[in-house]
């Protein structure tokens, strides 16, 4: 019994401080639900907040857009309206062009009409009057023409064939022979050697480290070279040399010699090429002088003005076609004095006039005009006599002979220019030249065919044995040869061969 008491009082005791417990709990659970729910009602109230104001923001933006949207749909619409209006007066250019081209149209189908009347008209009135004419003469217009036109030809045929045999087989043969003999003659007595000229110029180098030099820092030396020259300086992979281009000889020659002082001096730098290139120009200057005494004292011509023979000179230094204008001035001279003397002319006359035609192209480049013309001013300023300056001025045909000088001196430039080796022409100039003289040949009518052969020297023409007969081939040769001489310009002479041949060819079986 003693221990069911503390057991009791232990048992009541849990039971209290379990009910103790339970409220005591409760209470604090009851706190911290109210602090959960004040902290969740504080972030719903913030996070309302931050979603008003994202929501306010994106208005604002959205309002934005669409001012600008609108702004922009209020230009497009004036761009459109700008362009339907363009297009309203477009269409209403093209209908006023449409009515204006209406009207002319039917003013042109008018005038059609019109002539077309009248063409009825004439056609016949024509009619009419052959009609009459047959009634006079019992023959049509045509075979009266027809008839009429033969029988001139058969009257006139055999006489004009038989007096052109005739003076050709008399006079031309004869005349041919004594022309090539006393030419074969003159160029015997003289026979001028001459090389080609080309448009560059080489420059040999010790060793291929020097074209480093040559080019400079930056391509500053080269660069300097080509600007007081006036040339292009080649270097390439060609071993041992520089390559110098132009077209004018006196400035590839000054290039020339100032690049070769440069390179043997080894001091190549811009101060440097200049003072060497004003050298070069100096001695190119006194080339010219004495290639200009050289060539008065091989011709014999003596008291020329010291002004004139520096002007020959500079003909050293000139080409045409690639042949040397001094050298080939020099050998037109003999050849004309050669032919003065069998001849019976005034040799000293052709050798001066030789000498002197072309000094023209000495100045040509500064003065306008033609070499012709500028050489007659200059003649006449240095007081050469009215004989030369006429014999000079028709070697180009610019100017009628008047003097049998003149003449020798125009088939001695011919001579000296169309001898070969002595020019070349490129490959294009060839190549046209030789079109030219096959396209003039084959405009003839009866023409069949046409050949340029011998380097454009002979013209071959074949023709149609059915439509050209004899005389009319005599004819076409002689046009063909004045129309080309009217219309090329060409070295020497072409001859024109016209080809008529039948073939008639039978079968036996």
């Amino acid at each position: 019994m003693n221990y069911l008491v503390p057991l009791l009082a232990g048992m009541l005791a849990l039971w209290i401080g379990s009910v103790l417990g339970y409220y005591a709990r409760q209470s604090i659970a009851r706190r911290k639900a109210g602090t959960l729910e004040a902290e969740l009602q504080k972030r719903t109230n913030q996070a309302k907040l931050q979603s008003q104001s994202i929501i306010n923001e994106a208005k604002e933006k959205a309002d934005g857009i669409l001012k600008i949207l609108k702004e922009k749909e209020e230009k497009r619409r004036e761009e459109l309206l700008k362009i339907e209006r363009f297009l309203r007066q477009k269409e209403r250019k093209l209908d006023e062009k449409a009515l204006s081209f209406e009207q002319k149209e039917r003013k042109f189908r008018q005038t059609i009409e019109e002539l077309r009347g009248m063409k009825r008209h004439l056609k016949s009135l024509e009619e009419e009057a052959e009609t009459r004419l047959e009634r006079v003469g019992n023959l049509s217009r045509k075979e009266a023409k027809e008839e009429l036109l033969l029988n001139v030809e058969k009257e006139c045929q055999r006489e004009i064939l038989g007096k052109m045999r005739k003076l050709e087989a008399e006079g031309m043969e004869k005349f041919e022979k004594r022309a090539k003999e006393i030419l074969v003659l003159t160029i015997q007595k003289y026979a001028l050697s001459q090389a080609q000229e080309v448009t560059t110029s080489t420059v040999a180098l010790p060793n291929d480290d020097i074209k480093g030099r040559i080019i400079g820092k930056e391509g500053r030396n080269i660069r300097t070279l080509e600007k007081l020259t006036g040339v292009e300086i080649i270097i390439d992979d060609t071993p041992g040399i520089v390559v110098i281009s132009g077209f004018n000889p006196i400035r590839r020659q000054i290039a020339k010699i100032a690049l070769e002082r440069l390179i043997r001096d080894s001091r190549i730098q811009p101060a440097r090429i200049e003072k060497e290139v004003t050298r070069a120009e100096s001695e190119v200057v006194s080339q010219v002088k004495e290639a200009g005494e050289a060539a008065v004292y091989e011709t014999g011509m003596v008291g020329l003005d010291p002004k004139m023979v520096q002007l020959l000179g500079r003909l050293h230094l000139r080409t045409s076609y690639g042949q040397n204008v001094l050298l080939h001035s020099i050998e037109v001279a003999y050849l004309a004095a050669a032919l003065a003397s069998e001849l019976g002319a005034n040799v000293q006359v052709a050798r001066k006039a030789g000498l002197l035609h072309d000094i023209g192209k000495a100045v040509d480049h500064q003065i306008q005009g033609s070499h012709v013309d500028i050489g007659i001013k200059i003649l006449e300023k240095f007081g050469l006599g009215k004989e030369v300056i006429v014999a000079m001025k028709s070697h180009h045909e610019e100017y009628p002979p008047e003097s049998l000088e003149a003449i020798l001196v125009q088939v001695a430039d011919q001579i000296s220019g169309a001898r070969p080796g002595a020019r070349r022409d490129n490959l294009e100039q060839y190549l046209r030249r030789l079109e030219d003289l096959e396209s003039i040949a084959t405009s003839f009518s009866g023409v069949k065919d046409a050949y340029a052969i011998q380097a454009g020297r002979e013209l071959r023409v074949f023709v149609k044995p059915e439509e050209v007969d004899d005389l009319s081939s005599r004819k076409i040769a002689k046009e063909i040869a004045k129309r080309v001489q009217e219309e090329l310009r060409y070295p020497g002479e072409i001859k024109v061969t016209v080809i008529r041949e039948n073939r008639i060819v039978e079968y036996a079986h």
